[in-house]
């Protein structure tokens, strides 16, 4: 009996190994929890970067599934089948929604393999081109004088524009001040900042960088704690920090994911192929003509990226109970 048991335990390593080995056989599926947008942006980088690493036949195919914040793609991904052919890239949204959603289909920590953080991406505060104010300083003295009158867009409950109206309005005190307009995605809430039906955005660079080198927006700062120095654009910009806001900092990380229980050597291969990716030199380029930032930290690893996105729902919950906002 025990050399059948034996036998058993020997035959199923062998498989899963040769699984691992023959993996990936068939199209790898990136799933993006939200519209085409600045996460998308991220995930089809990524996807040229991880086919080249995981090797030249490789097919990868990137999904929009949007809706709900993010929670729609992140809960269809946490359901599938553990097999390595169904991956997620989520941002700063996979710690926020514990916080903004009573109910999720899924558990941000429990339910994932965490297989390496991809990028850091700075966030703007913008506003519209019809706004009388040119400076940071300009713009705050502007909406404390309009207080009451003016709106801020935002990409919808739980989209990173959400979350950095919500922790700048919080840091400036300006809760009452300005009325927030959700919107369903990153491309309706810019289209109305473009035509002035709105005032007044904060989001990631990946998203307004064009906008702010057409002069279609104005921008007045960014939100992490250095200036954004190598940046041919933005460089000139100065920090919220800067302005005041003491210990603001700001970047919507992106990170990559599986479904729990996918096989140790699969995550193994596609963590080895994502350090791989992230080395890439196009990839680099792309993403910092988008003021993206590509991690190098710990946070490239398994364990670094789900410690950090622990402490990141933490951080968040803070924010998200004091202004109040959540779904059913």
């Amino acid at each position: 009996m025990k050399k059948l048991f034996a036998l058993a335990a020997l035959t199923a390593v062998v498989s899963s190994s040769a699984f691992a080995q023959a993996y990936p056989s068939k199209p790898i599926t990136i799933v993006v929890p939200f519209a085409p947008g600045p996460t998308d942006t991220v995930a089809r980088h990524l996807a040229d970067a991880l086919r080249k690493a995981l090797g030249p036949n490789t097919t990868i195919v990137v999904e929009n599934a949007a809706g709900a914040g993010g929670t729609i793609g992140a809960g269809k991904v946490a359901r599938a089948a553990p097999d390595g052919y169904t991956l997620l890239v989520f941002h700063i949204g996979m710690a926020s929604t514990p916080s903004l959603y009573r109910k999720l289909s899924y558990k941000p920590l429990e339910d994932f393999e965490y297989l390496g953080m991809i990028n850091d991406v700075p966030m703007t505060v913008i506003g519209s081109s019809k706004l009388n104010a040119n400076t940071y300083r300009d713009f705050e003295s502007y909406i404390r004088a309009n207080s009451g009158k003016l709106n801020l867009a935002h990409a919808g409950l739980g989209s990173a524009s959400h979350i950095c109206g919500l922790m700048w309005q919080s840091a400036m005190k300006l809760d009452k001040s300005i009325t927030s307009i959700a919107y369903k995605g990153t491309g309706p809430a810019m289209a109305d900042l473009l035509g002035g039906q709105v005032d007044m955005m904060c989001d990631q660079t990946t998203n307004t960088t064009a906008q702010i080198e057409a002069g279609r927006v104005k921008a007045f700062a960014v939100t992490t704690a250095k200036r954004l120095d190598k940046h041919k654009l933005l460089k000139d910009y100065p920090t919220l920090q800067e302005m005041g806001l003491k210990d603001f900092n700001l970047t919507i990380w992106h990170g990559l994911y599986a479904p729990k229980g996918t096989p140790p050597d699969i995550q193994k291969k596609l963590n080895d192929a994502l350090k791989v990716a992230l080395k890439d030199p196009e990839f680099i380029k792309r993403e910092e003509d988008l003021g993206a930032i590509v991690v190098t930290d710990n946070r490239i690893t398994p364990q670094g990226h789900k410690a950090f996105v622990a402490n990141e729902i933490t951080k968040l919950k803070t924010v998200i109970d004091a202004a109040g906002q959540f779904a059913d």
